[in-house]
């Protein structure tokens, strides 16, 4: 175990490069892809996750131990494919229609990529009909709506209302954050769920998808 902690560690200080050494080591000591991902990336990036959320660590942490992550992610993906190893589960995030701000939608998205999901990012000025045709395509279990402006917030209604149009509201979580939402804004709309931070909004999306599994 100590090579995974090893990559804990350096993937917790933002050390792609060394994750990526880290990660060879593992696979040629004969540690499965899905031990490598689970006992090492994912672990350590739930430990910056819980740091983030206490204000132990800062926006820019978060964002060069995900780099790390990911670097070490792309090196286990042939192997995860060839093991049959699903992720554990699927979201489609973007930022609606009128609205350019993505720093929040970003940082949600890598939280929840630190949770074992597969992201689909929309990015931003997302129309709701895209958000639907994403969550069919990609077999979503979760659409995730981010809006920065109190202009554009009312589109997340639109994104329900389409959602329900197409007939797959009974299949698809819709998530909804950002600086104007609130849980009142939410229950109004029909949505899910309202998280205030990105790892709350990760936590939640990991049990929705644990759940539809």
């Amino acid at each position: 175990m100590a090579v995974l902690d090893e990559i804990s560690t350096q993937l917790q200080e933002g050390k792609a490069k060394m994750v990526k050494q880290l990660v060879a080591t593992a696979i040629e000591e004969g540690y499965s892809a899905q031990d490598i991902l689970e006992n090492g990336l994912l672990h350590g990036m739930g430990i910056i996750g819980a740091k983030f959320k206490n204000n132990e660590v800062f926006v820019p942490e978060v964002l060069v131990a995900a780099r790390a992550m990911n670097m070490g992610v792309e090196m286990l993906k042939p192997l995860l494919q060839e093991a049959g190893v699903k992720s554990a589960g699927k979201v489609c995030i973007g930022t609606v229609q009128g609205d350019l701000h993505d720093i929040g939608k970003n940082l949600v998205r890598l939280m929840m990529e630190g949770k074992g999901l597969e992201v689909i990012d929309l990015g931003t000025d997302v129309l709701p009909e895209t958000f639907v045709q994403a969550a069919i395509d990609n077999d979503c279990q979760i659409i995730c709506c981010s809006a920065l402006l109190t202009t554009t917030m009312n589109v997340m209604k639109d994104v329900v209302e389409a959602v329900e149009k197409a007939g797959i509201r009974d299949k698809v979580k819709i998530m909804v954050g950002g600086a104007p939402i609130t849980q009142a804004f939410c229950d109004q709309i029909g949505a899910d769920s309202y998280t205030p931070d990105a790892t709350a909004a990760a936590a939640q999306a990991a049990q929705y998808c644990k759940a539809a599994c």
